[in-house]
């Protein structure tokens, strides 16, 4: 009978089987179809927010744009419906015989739905095509209209002329760079020679060249100057021919009579014969292309009698390319200062009445407008300009600055800063606007570590392969490039000199937030609620505690969610699995939870996980479904045990915690090839050996953290650190201050890349491998213990930035620094040493020292002997001097110093500070 009832309902799946046979094949073919169709809305999509924003102004301007929205969101439903097909369909069965029956027929609906799906959106699809020849738009808009917006520049309401016209006694805080400028050209070498000025959209850069251009010193100086605004639409032969005219007209001459007739080749040799003879200056005002030099650089001849070519530019690449065959110098801008910036908008509103002098009610909102533009001076001048025909009272004053934001928007007298601004945005290349938007999801003010949106921008998938370089490397040159472009500034230098925090001027994030609406990037949900969820949310920035907005999310388009509150939210992170499993990313790092939900694990597409405090400290094992997560930070959690699932995350990048227990994983984590981050890794504990005996097998490790390490471990460390060539940062750290406890690694191949050594720990001596890395640009000693001066061995690593013989690390009574030594150091810290007496240094050694940190001395008997040879000296510090010695001391004692040092700061033990000196 058994037989029978199996052999019946065999016969009734057989019908559905066959049907969903057919159904699969439909689907897959539905699916490849619709992967070619995302490709070509995409490479539309490129240009489609330049064309649509080019049409400003014109009756059809805001269909072209709704329209474009609309093509954007059905790109978005194609992308969902990829994912969901990678779901459903791309997962196999995984039981065999009639669970496998049972399985096909469960995922027949979904697969129903799908086909559903893919047929609407063609449809869509369809409909799009046909408006495109409405609208005038081809398939590829990436040809020709990346110029677009050339003839802009032309425009007499563009703030850049205005800036050629500003008065002397209004240019405010540029004096110095001014003089500096004016030296460069009058003076130093015969060669050619560029001088650049660089500077976000403005920063004042035209009005600061235009001062030096006119300056009677630069006038009587050269023989011919010439001005010529270039924009990010020019024609070289155009270009040449201004400059011909302009030469000519000065001196009162006509130019050739086929001047209008001549070629690019006839041009650059009119050019060359003109300037043959004369000292000449040329300023290219506003350069955007990089190759910009290649089309000029024959012309503009090298006549070896102090000419100079003055460019500025929002790109330092555009300076950098010139290098290739030209000195350069370059003066990177940098904001006006708050007293400037309230000196230069006293100018401008003030300028007809008050004597220029803000009256007393006004001061305080006049302080906080001026505080909102950051130093800019275009929107310094702008608004001071807007205000100066306002009337002077308290309420219309301060209504003004509460609406500073709409009033950018609406006031015709301000667009011209968010115009200037957009340019920037406009002249990125596509793969960089993403990059840059995404700035603006984070807080205002917000310092952003550069290590956490490279992740998030790789998991995002704005990150495309290049040959030979890692995603990540790949990353840092995006964000390198946008600084460059002046488009997001940087706060925080890393060992290296390359940008550790950064963020983005608020005019810019202002501007990144309307584009947040155009294209529909992100939605703000913030405490007072007034972020609007309706249509298609594809990111949320939340600021808020309150779960209110979960209900109005239409959750399936979701794909990276961000927290920046400092209270629990955990409703919300239990509602996340299922509201929104879709997500890339999701950085709660700056919010505390009581525990992760166990349905994390449904999350399948995140590639970035970032949490914050855990209350209850516990990973649960369905985080090992998460098959395709790149980064797992637990750095803010209290976490320390890892469960064994994770051992599963073979597309694990970065691992990053404060104290992780890898014991769980003794015989997966080598299996984990992917890894390129592990720290910090606790192996103070018994199964320790196998840990580390598995590392060895990660070949691609670059930043490895390991702490507590224990005497009996280091033969097995020692040959797996071997194994990791690639690797850049190692930091270890002893288990025990014992005096019987030595770290003893013996690298017989020690990683030739290695960048950055920490070692936390007692030495015997200094270890012969370290001297073998020619590569270490940072080293960090702690507890070292050593007796010997440890800088005669220490001098051969010729390219160290940074050198720290930290608390602990040495026990002799000397230091000596001997010309020669350490010609690359910029940072030196000792401390921490109960012994050490004197200090010498040669001249001629550290030579390019800029910091000087000196603490925890207590038998130091003077200042170091030589301090005053170190010429590039920025900042010293000594905390913890003899009370005794400085007792004898007076101010005018220090002054040899500060002199050339522009910050110095000397304390006593007991924390007061005696010398405080800043320039």
């Amino acid at each position: 009978m058994a037989e029978i009832a199996v052999s019946l309902v065999v016969d009734q799946l057989l019908p559905l089987l066959r049907e969903e046979a057919k159904l699969l094949r439909g689907v897959h073919k539905e699916f490849a179809d619709i992967k070619d169709e995302l490709e070509s809305i995409q490479a539309f999509l490129k240009d489609a927010d330049k064309r649509a924003a080019s049409a400003e102004g014109d009756n059809t301007s805001e269909g072209v744009k709704t329209w474009v929205k609309q093509v954007r969101e059905v790109a978005f439903r194609i992308e969902d419906i990829i994912d969901d097909y990678l779901i459903q369909v791309g997962q196999k069965p995984r039981d065999p015989g009639c669970v496998d029956l049972v399985c096909k027929i469960k995922t027949m609906i979904p697969r129903r739905r799908i086909v559903s799906e893919i047929q609407d959106i063609k449809s869509s699809v369809c409909s799009i095509k046909e408006r495109s020849e409405r609208y005038g738009f081809q398939r590829s808009l990436e040809q020709g209209s990346s110029n677009s917006r050339g003839s802009w520049d032309a425009k007499w309401h563009d703030p850049r002329v205005a800036a050629l016209y500003i008065e002397e006694g209004e240019v405010v805080g540029y004096e110095i760079q001014r003089e500096r400028l004016i030296d460069w050209l009058i003076k130093g070498r015969d060669e050619r020679t560029v001088v650049s000025v660089v500077g976000m959209g403005g920063q004042g850069k035209t009005t600061l060249a235009k001062k030096v251009f006119d300056s009677k010193n630069v006038v009587g100086h050269f023989d011919c100057r010439v001005w010529i605004t270039v924009s990010q639409s020019y024609n070289v032969e155009g270009l040449l021919r201004d400059m011909l005219l302009k030469f000519y007209k000065q001196k009162g001459e006509d130019p050739p009579k086929d001047i209008f007739q001549m070629d690019r080749g006839s041009l650059t040799d009119e050019v060359r014969n003109y300037l043959q003879q004369k000292r000449y200056v040329i300023v290219f005002d506003d350069v955007w292309i990089v190759h910009f030099w290649d089309d000029i650089e024959y012309a503009i001849i090298d006549n070896k009698n102090g000419s100079k070519i003055f460019i500025t530019t929002r790109n330092l690449d555009v300076v950098v390319s010139c290098r290739k065959s030209s000195f350069i110098e370059v003066l990177e801008l940098q904001p006006l200062t708050q007293e400037q910036s309230l000196e230069l908008f006293n100018k401008k509103a003030f300028r007809f009445d008050y004597g220029g002098c803000c009256p007393k009610e006004l001061i305080t909102i006049a302080y906080d407008i001026v505080k909102k533009c950051k130093g800019l001076p275009l929107a310094i001048v702008s608004i001071g300009g807007l205000l100066s025909a306002k009337e002077k009272n308290v309420f219309e004053w301060q209504r003004f600055s509460e609406n500073l934001c709409f009033e950018l928007m609406k006031n015709t007298h301000l667009i011209g800063i968010k115009e200037i601004l957009g340019l920037s945005y406009d002249d990125l290349p596509y793969y960089l606007k993403s990059c840059l938007l995404y700035f603006g999801i984070y807080p205002e003010d917000y310092e952003v570590n550069s290590k956490r949106v490279i992740r998030q921008w790789i998991a995002e998938g704005f990150v495309k392969e290049e040959r030979g370089m890692t995603l990540e490397e790949v990353a840092e040159g995006y964000l390198t490039e946008l600084i460059n472009r002046s488009l997001v500034q940087v706060s925080s230098l890393r060992f290296d000199g390359k940008a550790k925090g950064c963020r983005v001027h608020d005019l810019i994030r202002d501007m990144i937030l309307e584009k947040f609406e155009d294209l529909n990037f992100c939605k703000h949900i913030s405490e007072d609620g007034q972020s609007s969820l309706s249509g298609t949310v594809r990111r949320l920035s939340i600021s808020t505690s309150s779960d209110d907005f979960i209900d109005r999310i239409e959750s399936s388009h979701v794909r990276s969610i961000f927290v920046f509150t400092n209270k629990k939210s955990d409703t919300f992170a239990k509602r996340i699995p299922s509201k929104c499993r879709w997500l890339k990313v999701l950085d709660y790092e700056s919010t505390p939870l009581f525990n992760i939900p166990k349905k994390f694990g449904n999350l399948i597409h995140l590639k970035y996980l970032s949490l914050g405090y855990i209350t209850a400290g516990k990973i649960p094992n369905s985080i090992g479904m998460l098959q395709n997560l790149e980064t797992l930070n637990l750095k803010a959690t209290s976490v320390s045990e890892l469960p064994k699932d994770i051992s599963k995350l073979r597309n694990l990048r970065h691992l990053i915690g404060s104290g992780l227990s890898l014991i769980q994983l003794n015989n997966g984590i080598g299996e984990m090839t992917s890894l390129q981050t592990l720290r910090y890794v606790n192996l103070g504990m018994d199964g320790a050996a196998d840990v580390i005996k598995e590392l060895g097998k990660l070949k691609k490790m670059r930043e490895l953290g390991l702490l507590n390490v224990r005497r009996e471990d280091y033969n097995v460390l020692s040959s797996s650190i071997n194994e990791m060539q690639h690797l850049e940062k190692l930091h270890v750290k002893l288990s025990s201050t014992a005096n019987d406890e030595f770290i003893d690694l013996n690298l017989i191949s020690p990683p030739t890349k290695l960048r950055k050594l920490t070692l936390r720990g007692k030495l015997h001596k200094l270890p012969e491998w370290i001297l073998e890395l020619r590569n270490l640009v940072v080293l960090r000693l702690k507890l070292s213990g050593l007796t010997k001066d440890p800088m005669q061995s220490l001098k051969s690593l010729q390219n160290l930035l940074i050198l720290s013989i930290g608390v602990g690390a040495y026990g002799g009574s000397h230091l000596y620094f001997q010309d020669g030594w350490f010609q690359k150091l910029k940072e030196l810290d000792i401390g921490s040493s109960d012994e050490l007496r004197d200090i010498v240094i040669d001249k001629g050694a550290l030579s390019s020292l800029k910091k000087l940190q000196l603490y925890g001395l207590p038998r130091l008997k003077n200042i170091p002997i030589g301090i005053q040879h170190l010429e590039k000296l920025e900042v010293l510090h000594i905390r913890s001097m003899q009370v005794e010695y400085l007792q004898h001391k007076s101010p005018e004692d220090w002054n040899w110093i500060m002199e050339h040092v522009p910050f110095v700061e000397i304390s006593t033990s007991d924390g007061d500070i005696v010398s405080n000196s800043r320039r």
